[in-house]
């Protein structure tokens, strides 16, 4: 969140110093600037002073398009420090299980300093893993590193992408997320291919992902496998190869029926098949992945590096996918994704929650080296992120730009925190 602060030109500078200093263990050494790195010496600590959780009101329904229920499926929290700057985070698509959870942890993060990102996430995990890490104690992670980013950015009053390596590209590709709760104008895949397809050509928009495997289990038939095909083949005969296919099965097949589906897949040279069985087992999809041209992608389910290794050990995988509001943040994102790289795998980041992870995403996507596609949502930032946030990004022509203003850079709305939209609790604050 953009939050005016007093630092003059000496405090800044003073402040990139121990900045530095504090997050050279979160990204390496490489990601600070030679500027940034000769600073590392005087500025007095920060102190986070509130942790406040903010939930939604179910009464919002936002329109256009579907969009399904039209609430707000995220939660969010911010972190007030001495210095006047608030970070915020999010997750989603719960809010109980998350915001009960950071009432558990607060003890072990009010008082700290902000920009010590790597001892706050060790901290937590390490609490978390001893009880079995995951679920809503790895979805507030996430967001507890993402408000800390956030305050980081804003104290050196550079944007995120610039505390994460700076620019490797000049703008983000994205691919556009096509489903029935998030429609483009109501119109659904099936009957409506056809015209879902020129309408995001004519925006530049070349890459889309589908789900067009259904089945009542885990078994398939080949019945259904062909009525899956004909969508595949409804974009070829519309766009050809001027249009690269993702497909999404959403974890919901067993073996024999991911490695029919992929076989059924292959003449049509799509982008990459993700998450065609749950992702419990690197084995199998090693075995999936050894047998098949098709690209594997997984998993926006997967969270930390500790649970990537395996699948990039057994070469389980082509293209990794991580969600940053459930992976265990912005900085665990990076280290996942500068693994991959060692693998020449690229990584492919899911978007498709709440406003700020698409702004935590853009930020991400062009520090990355290794970085392929991302997704977007056409509903999401036409009609939902704008309820919440002022200066949403919107892809042009295909590709997408982060903001240049501090941190996150996203400029939240006034009135919903007015109107009860946004509802409000303090977690824990130091009087």
């Amino acid at each position: 969140m953009t939050t005016k602060t007093n630092f003059n030109c000496d405090s800044r500078r003073a402040f990139l110093k121990t900045a530095a200093l504090g997050s050279i263990a979160t990204f390496g050494t490489s990601i600070f600037n030679s500027d940034v790195l000769a600073a590392i010496e005087n500025i007095d600590s920060m102190k986070i002073t509130k942790i406040e959780a903010i939930r939604f009101s179910d009464k919002i329904r936002i329109g256009g398009g579907s969009g399904g229920s039209g609430k707000a499926e995220f939660c969010w929290i911010r972190l007030h420090t001495d210095r006047g700057i608030i970070g915020t985070g999010e997750t989603y698509p719960f809010s109980h299980g998350e915001l009960g959870t950071l009432k558990d942890y607060a003890d072990d993060i009010i008082g700290r300093d902000p920009r010590d990102i790597d001892g706050v996430w060790k901290r937590l995990y390490h609490n978390m893993a001893m009880r079995n890490a995951g679920g809503a104690d790895m979805r507030i992670i996430s967001a507890i590193n993402m408000a800390q980013l956030d305050i980081l950015g804003q104290a050196s009053e550079l944007p995120l992408y610039r505390l994460l390596g700076g620019k490797t590209r000049s703008a983000i590709k994205v691919y556009n997320t096509t489903t029935d709760y998030w429609a483009i104008n109501n119109l659904k895949m099936g009957p409506d291919t056809e015209e879902i397809v020129l309408f995001l050509l004519e925006r530049g928009i070349k890459a889309m992902k589908i789900y067009p495997f259904h089945a009542d289990g885990p078994y398939i038939t080949a019945a259904e496998i062909e009525t899956g095909i004909e969508w595949i083949r409804k974009i070829r005969e519309v766009a050809g190869n001027a249009m690269d296919i993702c497909v999404d099965c959403w974890g919901r097949f067993d073996l024999p029926g991911a490695q029919r589906i992929a076989k059924a897949l292959e003449p049509y040279n799509i982008l990459y098949l993700e998450d065609v069985m749950l992702m419990n087992n690197a084995q199998s999809y090693a075995a999936l992945a050894s047998e098949t041209s098709v690209p594997i992608c997984m998993s926006e389910t997967l969270a930390t590096r500790y649970e990537y290794r395996e699948f990039f050990e057994t070469g389980a995988c082509d293209v990794i996918m991580y969600d940053l509001t459930w992976c265990g943040g912005i900085s665990e994102a990076k280290k996942i994704s500068d693994m991959a790289d060692t693998y020449f795998i690229p990584t492919s980041p899911h978007t498709c929650g709440g406003p700020l992870l698409w702004f935590a995403s853009i930020h991400l996507c062009t520090a990355l080296p290794n970085f392929l596609i991302m997704e977007s949502n056409y509903w999401k930032y036409t009609h939902q992120y704008p309820y919440f946030i002022n200066n949403v990004p919107v892809p042009e022509n295909g590709i997408v730009v982060p903001p240049e203003l501090p941190g996150l850079g996203a400029e939240l709305q006034t009135e919903i925190f007015k109107n009860g939209d946004a509802i409000v609790e303090t977690v824990s604050e130091i009087s």
